[in-house]
């Protein structure tokens, strides 16, 4: 697909003159038929890189997205653009509405159709989809695929199933923030094949970022309301639990600030209400949980505090960075406290129930047939959710396997196969840890905090930023490699006891590496050069 005809679908439909820096780039790769992985941050105009090819495919394309509301408007959006059709598909919509766009999407009648990953898991769609023959499959949020965060869909598990059923379009998948073990997950459960990586506008120079140390909760709740009280708004206020944010929302509101709560507790109706105040300017702050902010595109957020420390890198670069996406300036605090990373060590450190491994395997191994994940969960009593969960963990184990219409089929010893699950449960688990040990990282550092960022991600900053506490405190100097060390950034090294990693950054004597077995590891440079534990892999 020339580069020209993607200009001008751009400007004539969308009316959209130029296009930014990676889109045309993703566009093009559509057009030719190649996947494409593209993380860039909310507001920079990731729907474009789908919106422009569709009206030049010859076909529909189907975007997955975890976000009715946001469906709902993307929907409006291209409706209102001349010559396009698009339907959602959800479970509000009525029997006659539904019908109707499922007739849509069988003829092929319509340029987009948008639904929701467990849409996937009603018995009308797949065939629908099918049907109609999609032209390229887009996959929104889809670090929702992954289990590092707050975000994960087990839904979306089955998307790799469903790309070969309906064909093996070309797939697109989008996020706003992708570190390399996430990226190289989403890679793998899409089945993506020799993808496109357009990875752009990681380093946001326009947020400040800063870290408050805490000593105990009292402080802590004082310094916090303070902080809130002084900046400029609107704001965003994350918190651990419910209780906190009711209790903060609270104590704002008393000393006279337009203050609300959001978490999953409360009724979505209130929730969404909430909202949309929030959006429409008639908040001051939101003090929510981490259910508040995937698909919120509020250009003028002025800060994002962070009450306490977040479970990764991953789920903080994403939560601060709805402050300041007009590129004025804005702020990113994070109150830390050493405390606070047992709790999360603690939600990192789940292990699957190999009970209902060796139940779910025996199950399947013992069917008859193939079996649907749907008579699965009522013969084990179990939610669909969890289902999906437990046959992913057997699927990766190679105890099973997941055939294209979603049923499940093996012949596993169930004894072995839940052993080979929780190993690989395992795996994740210290993956997941490792990651919250990146955020004592980040709060520690005594170096340039946007160089830790950048390079955990993956990029390299060779100066410090000059906009964050460590650089303002004259802390900071510029970050380079070791001079007598044979270890590149970004270089493949392995470790004589946790194998094959990429060496990320460095800080001071410090080297941080990627392992593929057991995540981030912060390492001693003298001491891994002088008793060999590291070698470079020749690629």
């Amino acid at each position: 697909m020339p580069a020209e005809q993607l200009r001008a679908a751009a400007r004539d439909v969308f009316g959209w003159e130029r296009l930014r820096p990676g889109q045309l780039e993703a566009m093009e790769a559509v057009g030719a038929g190649r996947d494409v992985l593209a993380v860039m941050p909310t507001g920079s105009g990731k729907s474009a890189t789908y919106q422009v090819p569709g009206v030049v495919l010859d076909g529909m394309v189907v975007v997955v997205s975890p976000l009715v509301a946001l469906q709902h408007d993307q929907v409006q959006a291209l409706r209102s653009r001349p010559g396009v059709r698009a339907v959602q598909l959800n479970s509000g919509l009525s029997v006659t509405a539904r019908r109707e766009a499922l007739a849509q999407v069988r003829e092929a009648a319509v340029d987009f159709v948008f639904l929701a990953p467990e849409q996937l898991g009603s018995g009308d769609v797949l065939p629908a989809l099918v049907q109609g023959g999609p032209a390229l499959l887009v996959v929104d949020e889809a670090h929702c695929l992954c289990s590092w965060g707050h975000d994960f869909r087990p839904d979306y598990l089955r998307l790799s199933h469903v790309i070969d059923a309906v064909g093996r379009p070309p797939v697109l998948a989008l996020t706003a923030t992708a570190s390399p073990p996430v990226r190289a997950e989403i890679v793998a459960r899409l089945g993506m094949r020799d993808p496109l990586e357009v990875v752009r506008g990681f380093d946001r120079p326009n947020l400040q970022l800063l870290v408050e140390d805490v000593r105990e909760d009292g402080q802590r709740r004082e310094a916090v309301v303070l902080r809130v009280m002084g900046e400029v708004k609107p704001g965003i206020l994350y918190t651990a639990t419910r209780a906190s944010a009711e209790r903060y929302a609270a104590a704002l509101a008393e000393l006279g600030l337009s203050s609300a709560a959001y978490h999953a507790g409360m009724r979505r109706p209130v929730r969404d209400e909430v909202q949309q105040r929030f959006m429409d300017g008639d908040l001051d702050v939101v003090v929510a949980t981490t259910a508040f902010g995937m698909g919120i595109d509020k250009s003028d957020v002025r800060f994002v505090v962070h009450a306490e420390v977040a479970d990764s890198v991953d789920s903080y670069y994403q939560e601060m960075g709805r402050a300041g996406r007009d590129g004025e300036p804005a702020v990113a605090v994070l109150f830390y406290r050493e405390a606070d990373l047992g709790l999360r060590r603690f939600f990192a450190s789940g292990a699957p129930d190999v009970d209902v491994l060796r139940r779910a395997a025996a199950l399947i191994a013992h069917a008859p047939g193939p079996v649907a994940p749907k008579a699965l969960a009522e013969e084990m009593h179990l939610s669909p959710t969890r289902v999906t969960s437990v046959v992913n963990l057997l699927e990766q184990a190679g105890a099973v396997e997941v055939l294209e219409d979603g049923s499940v089929a093996g012949e596993a010893d169930p004894a072995r196969a839940a052993c080979d699950a929780a190993e690989v449960a395992e795996r994740h688990r210290l993956v997941e840890r490792s990651r919250v040990e990146m955020m004592r990282g980040y709060a520690e550092t005594t170096g340039c905090r946007r160089q830790f960022l950048l390079g955990y991600f993956g990029e390299e900053l060779t100066e410090p930023c000059g906009n964050c506490d460590r650089c303002l405190a004259g802390a900071s100097t510029a970050v380079q490699e070791a001079i007598d060390s044979p270890f590149g950034l970004q270089s493949t090294v392995e470790h004589v006891e946790w194998g094959r990693g990429v060496v990320m950054q460095y800080a001071g004597d410090r080297i941080t590496v990627l392992f593929e077995t057991v995540g981030y590891r912060t390492l001693v440079l003298d001491t891994v050069v002088e008793n060999g534990l590291l070698s470079l892999v020749s690629l």
